[in-house]
């Protein structure tokens, strides 16, 4: 079965998260993707990390890097400019991530990409974009979350801002470059005509906080922190811990859901308690209400309470760390897990890099070759670059 993006040539200039992201998207539909790298250490990522066993191949590096070609290219030397010119003219897609004006600099820009190729599709991702006067300032992931807003919803009321665990930012602007890509390509269908795309990754985490930054939009005020406590407020859809010490999430914010965990868990006084009559009263009474909850949830394991709540249809689900989450069944149900062999890395059963995220019946097979050592290709490129 043809995947959607088969045919499909990626010319990718990016390096470290945001564009290199992106490219692994494009590249699970299908895509070739072709990754341009200097000389030396190659992409940053390649290196990332304490543990030195992994130089090269860092576990960051092949999270989005699986399936890709490598080309070493020094696009300061002539003749490697020439060819990275050669490659836009035979490509459908340049992505890059350089700081704004440095691939101008290098006579590789839209303006030139699109004489070398007409039909270009053209992504430039950046910190604050193309334009405007902060498009010079560097940024990185945890410099976006401080600057659009998003570390100041996380954290608790009282504590300071809190940064997200791992580069929401980089992932959240590679999944808007995968989508404009995918827009533009679909309009160059119809139009015959190329694009260029400007993302700038703190455009992008606007967008996606949509949730906190439209209410202050409407209303003028700002979405107070709360911690643990889900976006509602509900003190009923917070953290608690079950029996065995593990904590878990409960995610009652309906009325008919309170009724329904009130039951469930056999306090029928909940029903007729004034300060647990409505989503209102509970949050007044958050402390008292959380309480009751808590003295109940810690008389079964966490593993239970997530399968009965879920069962009778309360949002439940226990806390799990990484490893915990990654031995679910589902994952292979659900194509999430792509199995990979990399020789020479550090031994270790079930290495593998992430699906896309969804299941679609004509999607096609997903299975993907290691990352590229650097420049595994670039004898291959180059001899079919020299065929016209």
């Amino acid at each position: 079965m043809r995947q959607v993006l088969e045919g499909i040539r990626i010319a990718d200039f990016s390096h470290v998260m945001a564009g290199p992201y992106a490219t692994h998207l494009l590249r699970l539909l299908g895509a070739e993707v072709i990754k341009i790298e200097a000389p030396g250490r190659g992409d940053a990522m390649r290196n990332y990390g304490a543990d030195r066993r992994y130089d090269g191949m860092a576990p960051a590096f092949i999270a989005v890097n699986a399936g890709k070609k490598s080309i070493v290219l020094d696009l300061k030397r002539t003749e490697d400019l020439e060819h990275a010119r050669a490659l836009v003219q035979r490509c459908d897609v340049l992505v890059e991530n350089f700081r704004p004006g440095v691939m101008q600099r290098l006579g590789l820009d839209y303006a030139a990409a699109q004489k070398l190729n007409s039909r270009i599709v053209y992504c430039s991702v950046s910190g604050y974009g193309q334009s405007g006067p902060r498009r010079d300032w560097p940024a990185i992931d945890n410099i976006v979350q401080a600057t659009s807003g998003m570390m100041s919803l996380g954290g608790d009321p009282e504590g300071p801002p809190m940064r997200v665990g791992f580069p929401v930012v980089d992932t959240l602007t590679g999944q808007t470059a995968a989508f404009a890509i995918l827009s533009a390509l679909l309009r160059r269908e119809r139009s015959g005509e190329g694009d260029h795309i400007d993302v700038a990754m703190f455009d992008a985490t606007i967008a996606f906080m949509a949730s906190a930054v439209v209410p202050w939009l409407v209303t003028g005020r700002a979405l107070e922190r709360t911690g643990n406590t889900g976006y509602s407020g509900q003190p009923t859809s917070s953290l608690f811990v079950a029996r065995d010490g593990h904590r878990i999430s409960l995610g009652v914010v309906q009325q008919h859901q309170f009724e329904l965990l009130a039951r469930l868990l056999d306090q029928p006084s909940w029903h007729s308690d004034p300060r647990f009559r409505d989503p209102d009263t509970r949050r007044q009474n958050t402390a008292i209400v959380q309480q009751a909850l808590a003295d109940v949830l810690r008389t079964r394991d966490a593993v239970e309470w997530e399968q009965l709540l879920s069962a009778a249809g309360i949002p439940c689900g226990m806390v799990r760390d990484i490893g915990e989450a990654m031995s679910l069944p589902e994952l292979e149900e659900r194509n999430l897990r792509i199995p990979l062999q990399i020789p020479g890395l550090p031994q270790r059963e079930n290495v593998a890099v992430l699906g896309a995220g969804f299941v679609s019946a004509q999607a096609g097979t997903s299975a993907l070759e290691p990352p590229p050592r650097l420049g595994q290709h670039t004898d291959e490129i180059l001899s079919w670059l020299a065929k016209d």
